[in-house]
């Protein structure tokens, strides 16, 4: 789907309706039984299915398609963006590390709380992703817009920053609120509401960075799109430490989530030569753009 929105910006006199319409009924369908899927698994399990690893990450992909739904008013490349955003999450979610299998809650967990804060924690995890991906996206139609003249690109380019704007914005407000109650279930659970655990640490860290790049655009000289996408992409590094980072190799409180060290998977590295390949690209081709017009 994403490459026919693509073609159809590139080639807007192509017909390319009917294929794009059956692509948005199969993700929409998707994002159906995915729903269906959590629902189940909720009922199965009799707590909200975003206790572990595995569930959460299901529950990531599924806020970021959340994300896709609402925002593919604006732009139809929001939803295709969010299909494979999702995609990938899921094939993390499949990966031998992490266990599909349903158990007993520990005994932190089984709280009401459960279904607030964490839901709004890991939800914002999937709306953040959303404006990392829209950022990369962003990013690779500034390389094809080297020459500055094309109008549609321009166009595109300002749709996905003003959705990946929006994401942002949702994503902290819901980090944000989830946080704040995360601490006043730490008050019951523990007795303090704050306690500079790893996971809270990293959680504010993730809360002030994004912070930052919401209000870059202040700054002179960090108001383009370019800095804007970049800086989305880079900040998302945040999350993942708070993610995973913290789960698998830090220690605290958060000891439930925690599992062995597992080392880094080979196919990360690429995907950092490839996000610097196409972030160095986008430089160059933006700064070119900005001479021509």
């Amino acid at each position: 789907l994403l490459v026919l929105l693509l073609m159809r910006i590139f080639k807007p006199e192509r017909k390319l309706k009917i294929p794009i319409a059956i692509g948005f009924a199969i993700i929409l369908l998707s994002f159906l039984a995915h729903t269906a899927g959590l629902g189940i698994r909720w009922y199965i399990s009799g707590h909200a299915p975003w206790s572990n690893a595995y569930e959460s990450l299901v529950y990531i992909a599924w806020a970021s398609m959340l994300a896709g739904v609402i925002f593919m008013k604006r732009s139809p490349l929001t939803l295709a963006t969010t299909a494979i955003l999702a995609s990938m999450v899921l094939t993390v979610a499949g990966l031998q590390m992490m266990d599909p299998e349903l158990t007993p809650l520990v005994p932190v967990l089984k709280s009401y709380w459960l279904s607030i804060h964490v839901s709004l924690i890991v939800a914002s995890y999937g709306f953040l992703a959303l404006g990392a991906l829209m950022g990369f996206l962003n990013l690779i139609v500034m390389i094809f817009n080297y020459k500055g003249g094309n109008s549609n690109l321009k166009r595109t380019m300002k749709e996905l920053t003003y959705i990946n704007e929006m994401t942002l914005t949702v994503g902290i407000f819901l980090l944000s609120i989830g946080t704040f109650l995360g601490g006043v279930w730490a008050n019951e659970s523990w007795g303090r509401y704050w306690g500079w655990d790893a996971k809270e640490t990293w959680a504010l860290v993730t809360i002030l960075v994004y912070a930052f790049v919401l209000h870059m655009r202040l700054i002179p000289g960090y108001r383009g799109r370019y800095a804007f996408n970049m800086a989305s992409l880079v900040a998302y590094g945040s999350v993942i430490m708070t993610y995973f980072g913290v789960n698998y190799y830090l220690s605290g409180l958060h000891s439930y989530a925690t599992g062995d060290p597992v080392p880094i998977p080979t196919f990360v590295y690429y995907v950092l030569v490839i996000l610097f390949v196409v972030g160095l690209g986008a430089f160059f081709a933006n700064r070119n753009a900005n001479k021509v017009t």
